[in-house]
């Protein structure tokens, strides 16, 4: 087994991964950004090691600065965890051919074959398993979706080669509209996952989303740990997942896992990974692999017994998979709600805050994954989900009583979070009957409950707390050669300070992770402007991906000026009212802070 593993990765995967080292008697090393230098993976770590500022770009995607800090800690493995460079093959590359370092996960070059979504598409084909009508080479220009469209009918679903969780994916419903679907997906694809090519196909508008967990070591063993369902999406993007599906039979549902069992195994993988179906009248299809631990992984740990992440570490090491596949039992269920920052009732949008009351649930069938504590900051610089509720019960419907009880009990103030959209979602008729589709929040349910559901569970606005003024926290913060030492002290009744440079943190190993979330806000806000006009401002932290609009342009209502990345989502700043742009205050690649000025419109 391996001595020291550096998790590349922030949040409460980063966590999670640790907490399984620390079972096998392993050291951890974190990596942080300047905005999580107080996060919750960076004091659990056993040390930590700052990789560049805020910007994901230039720490959490910086390949080289990572891998110096596994030379810099000593460190004998890599972690990747999800997102991030979790499925670049390049960064997996580049770990394998470090000296004394292991990549834990699949080898770079099957990330390569499976991760790319159109190799896996030919291998998977290859392996006689089902694929959707599309593309099996990446897509370049707007004339080849109009002719896809042609052939297959709208609607067509782009998708980028290494995305996953609904990004960097876009829906063209009409022809008019695939040039900026097109480019947005190639986007967002460079964006998230430093990879621009995309692929089509087939959008199906009502499937069931079916995954199957797999894991395979490096003496040919492949065993499929069961499904999970993930059906219930919010734009593509899962928010509670569970397993087993609620909507398969269970010859079908055995046919999937054995499928994906047998495409992992024609594809010589290793390491653990999940294929991805789309169930739609009896029939399924082949949709994607994912080379590296999902976010509901923890379904499937709750109902098999088997820890995935310490297999992940175990076959890294060379060890051989301890259990046959007639030995893998599904056993009740379980259920993930992801604990977003977001305000359901305003179309999920981010938000941030701070954590003035963190009260997670417990009892018997609870499980928590997150790194927060109260008093955390939650910004805009990263995903939007800051923890996991995980719930088990012998069957769906005490899972789902179980469920009701730990989300009431779950208390968050300072932050909105998608909690009581979850509450609404176990007295949905058609979430608890398991009949809901990928497109059911999008199209079918009635917003208006949402908004209800806001106002009934959401947290109410209160007066900032006297006592917020009355404790001062002193942070003295050194870093040598990158590496983070903290000196903490708190004072009451002392004047503040401000904050120091250098990104901070320490070595402290408390238990209970210390900042989550995501970090502070970016480093080029604050626009000022000296044109008069109505000023259209951020809605909330994030980076301008774009600028649609100049000084002298005419807009009218609706228009949209710029797009604001916030938390990996896209979102289109529009012109409320017409006019003149008098003023651009901002430019691509520009991180801009909630009430920044964008554009000014006379």
């Amino acid at each position: 087994m391996f001595e020291k593993v550096l998790v590349a990765n922030r949040g409460e995967i980063a966590v999670r991964v640790m907490r399984a080292c620390e079972e096998l008697g392993v050291d951890t090393v974190a990596i942080y950004s300047e905005a999580d230098k107080n996060a919750g993976h960076v004091r659990y770590a056993d040390e930590a090691y700052n990789v560049g500022p805020a910007r994901a770009a230039d720490s959490y995607l910086d390949q080289e600065a990572i891998v110096d800090a596994a030379k810099k800690a000593g460190a004998d493995a890599v972690h990747p965890g999800y997102g991030f460079l979790a499925e670049n093959a390049e960064f997996a590359a580049l770990v394998e051919e470090t000296e004394g370092v292991t990549w834990v996960g699949p080898s770079s070059d099957s990330m390569e074959q499976m991760g790319e979504k159109t190799k896996a598409r030919k291998v998977m084909q290859a392996a006689d398993v089902p694929i959707v009508p599309g593309t099996t080479d990446p897509v370049e220009e707007v004339e080849e979706v109009h002719a896809f469209g042609e052939e297959y009918g709208y609607p067509i679903a782009i998708k980028a080669e290494g995305g996953g969780g609904g990004r960097g994916m876009k829906v063209v419903h009409e022809p008019d509209e695939a040039e900026d679907q097109l480019t947005s997906a190639k986007r967002e694809g460079e964006a998230y996952f430093d990879n621009d090519s995309v692929y089509l196909e087939r959008y199906l508008e009502a499937p069931r989303h079916i995954e199957v967990q797999v894991i395979a070591d490096h003496h040919g063993n492949v065993r499929h740990l069961g499904e999970r369902d993930c059906s219930l999406q919010r734009r593509h993007q899962k928010v509670i997942e569970e397993g087993p599906s609620p909507a398969l039979a269970e010859d079908l549902a055995e046919e999937i896992r054995e499928s994906a069992r047998q495409g992992v195994a024609e594809a010589d993988y290793y390491n653990a990974g999940t294929v991805e179906f789309l169930v739609e009248d009896g029939e399924f299809f082949f949709l994607e692999v994912n080379t590296r631990i999902q976010v509901e992984h923890t379904v499937t740990e709750e109902i098999t017994g088997i820890d995935i992440v310490k297999w992940q570490l175990r076959v890294a090491a060379g060890e051989e998979l301890g259990f046959a596949q007639d030995e893998v039992e599904l056993d009740g269920h379980a259920m993930e709600f992801r604990i977003n920052a977001e305000n359901a009732a305003d179309d999920f949008a981010p938000a941030t805050g701070k954590l003035k009351t963190y009260d997670p649930p417990g009892g018997i069938g609870v499980r928590m994954d997150d790194a927060l504590r109260q008093g955390d900051t939650i910004g805009g610089d990263y995903d939007s989900m800051i923890a996991k509720l995980v719930v088990w019960g012998e069957d769906r419907d005490t899972c789902i009583a179980r469920s009701k009880r730990a989300l009431a009990e779950y208390e968050i103030e300072g932050v909105t979070t998608i909690i009581p959209f979850h509450r609404l979602m176990l007295t949905d008729e058609a979430f608890v009957a398991g009949t809901h589709t990928t497109n059911y929040l999008d199209n079918e349910l009635d917003r208006t409950r949402i908004e209800e559901a806001q106002e009934k569970w959401g947290p109410k606005a209160t007066d900032d707390d006297e006592d917020d003024e009355e404790v001062t926290e002193r942070e003295f913060t050194v870093e040598v050669n990158g590496k983070r030492f903290e000196v903490s002290l708190e004072e009451r009744g002392g004047p503040t300070l401000p904050a120091g440079g250098g990104g901070g943190g320490g070595q402290s190993r408390g238990r209970r992770p210390s900042s989550g979330g995501s970090g502070g806000g970016g480093d080029d806000g604050g626009s000022s402007v000296s044109a008069e006009g109505e000023q259209v401002t951020a809605e909330m932290q994030g980076t301008i991906l774009s600028v649609g609009v100049s000084e002298g342009d005419e807009v009218e209502s609706g228009d949209i000026l710029c797009v604001l990345e916030a938390m990996k989502m896209e979102n289109d700043i529009v012109a409320e009212h017409g006019g003149t742009v008098t003023e651009v205050a901002i430019e691509e690649g520009q991180s801009v802070d909630m009430g920044d000025v964008l554009v000014v419109i006379d």
